[in-house]
C-alpha cells in the first residue's frame, strides 16, 4: 500500500489532470452542473454493481469515477467561486468531527464542539448520536427525515426513511410486531385487488411493500442488496432457459411453459452443485 505522502501526490496528480482536461478538452469545457448529473448517477450506479459483485478491481475503476466527478464539481465550483475541493474536503472534515464529539479533536484545526458528549458503545448507539448531532448543526438537516434524498430509488428511500424514524425512537417495541402488520397490508392488499381497483391496489401495494422493507430492517437485512441478489438469479436462470431452447432449435414464445419450467428446474439443479 502507499504512503500517505504518495496518496497526496496521486490526488494532486488527478486535480491536475482535470484541471488540464477543463481548459483543453472541447466536452469537459462545455460541461456544468446540469449536464454532468446523469453521468455521476450512472458513475455511482456502475460503482454499486461493482461493489454487489465483490468485484475489488472494478470497485477500485469506479471509485476513480466518482472521485473523477467529485473534482470536476468542485473545479465548476471554483469557477464560479462559491467553493473548491479544498472547502468541499474540509466541510467533509468538519462534520464528521463535529458528528464525532466523544473523539478528542483537540489540537485539530477547527476542533469542533457538541452538546452531545457520551461515548456509544456500539455501531448503533454511533447512528443515534449521529442523528442527534445532525439537527444541531447550523446548516444541517431541518427535520429527521429531511435528510433523505428526494431522488433516491424508492426501496432504498424507504429503508432510509424507516432507519432514520428508528434512531429517534420510532420503532418496533419488538420485531417480532412486525409481521401483523405485513399481513395486515397484505390482506388489504388482496382486498382491492379483488374489486379490481387499480388506484387503491396500487397504493396498497404500496403499504405492503413498505412494512415487508420494515421487516428486513428490523431482522438486519438489506432489502436492496437481497433482491439484487434475487435479481441477478433470475438472469442467470432465465439466460440458460434461452441458451437451452436455442440448443434445441426452439424459439421462447413457441415452447410451452411446462417445457420452460424443466429448463429453468435444470437450472436451480445446477446452481446447487
Amino acid at each position: 500500500m502507499h504512503t500517505r505522502e504518495e496518496k497526496l501526490a496521486a490526488f494532486g496528480r488527478l486535480l491536475d489532470v482535470q484541471h488540464r482536461l477543463r481548459k483543453e478538452c472541447p466536452w469537459d469545457r462545455k460541461q456544468t452542473f446540469e449536464s454532468l448529473r446523469p453521468n455521476t448517477i450512472e458513475e455511482v450506479f456502475e460503482l454499486a454493481d461493482a461493489l454487489m459483485k465483490h468485484d475489488l478491481h472494478d470497485v477500485m475503476k469506479e471509485l476513480g469515477d466518482v472521485m473523477e466527478h467529485v473534482v470536476f464539481y468542485s473545479i465548476l465550483g471554483s469557477e464560479e467561486k462559491e467553493f473548491d475541493i479544498a472547502d468541499v474536503c474540509n466541510q467533509e472534515a468538519r462534520k464528521l468531527m463535529f458528528r464525532h464529539p466523544f473523539i478528542d479533536w483537540t489540537g485539530w484545526p477547527d476542533d469542533p464542539k457538541a452538546d452531545l458528549q457520551e461515548t456509544p458503545d456500539d455501531a448503533a448507539g454511533v447512528e443515534v448520536t449521529w442523528e442527534q448531532i445532525k439537527q444541531k448543526e447550523k446548516d444541517g438537516n431541518r427535520t429527521v427525515l429531511s435528510g433523505v434524498p428526494d431522488s433516491l430509488p424508492s426501496l432504498i428511500k424507504a429503508y432510509r426513511i424507516q432507519d432514520k424514524a428508528r434512531n429517534v425512537g420510532f420503532d418496533w417495541e419488538k420485531k417480532e410486531d412486525v409481521w401483523d402488520k405485513v399481513r395486515e397490508e397484505l390482506a388489504e392488499l388482496e382486498a382491492e385487488l379483488k374489486k379490481e381497483d387499480k388506484e387503491n391496489s396500487t397504493r396498497e401495494l404500496g403499504d405492503f411493500i413498505f412494512s415487508v422493507i420494515n421487516a428486513a430492517r428490523l431482522y438486519h437485512l438489506n432489502p436492496d442488496n437481497a433482491l439484487e441478489h434475487t435479481n441477478q438469479k433470475f438472469i442467470r436462470r432465465f439466460n440458460y432457459v434461452e441458451e437451452k431452447s436455442k440448443e434445441m432449435g426452439k424459439a421462447l414464445k413457441d415452447m410451452t411453459l411446462g417445457d420452460m419450467d424443466e429448463l429453468w428446474n435444470e437450472a436451480k439443479n445446477l446452481e446447487k452443485k
